[in-house]
């Protein structure tokens, strides 16, 4: 489906993509968000884990194992949706 050209100009893109085109974060901002997404998982898991155990100790090593397990199976995760196609965008230089 093509959108109507505006004034001369020709514009095939859907909307929806049309307004993220250009605004994907950069490096720096994506690694910061994902330092600061892991430390929230951290505290909350470190907390989680003392209301169970009323141990810093255990609760602090709960939490760094999920973090491990949680960072292994992520990417075991983003591997296998790789593999499907369903939901890509394929042309959008069009």
């Amino acid at each position: 489906m093509r959108l109507p050209a505006a004034q001369g100009q020709h514009n095939s893109r859907p909307k929806a993509v049309s307004t993220w085109i250009g605004k994907m974060d950069s490096t720096t901002r994506t690694i910061a968000k994902a330092i600061s997404w892991q430390l929230t998982g951290l505290v909350s898991m470190t907390l989680i884990g003392y209301l169970f155990t009323r141990s810093l100790t255990a609760s602090s090593g709960i939490a760094i194992a999920s973090a491990v397990v949680s960072f292994v199976f992520y990417c075991f995760h983003e591997r296998l949706w790789s593999r499907v196609r369903w939901g890509r965008m394929t042309d959008l230089s069009s």
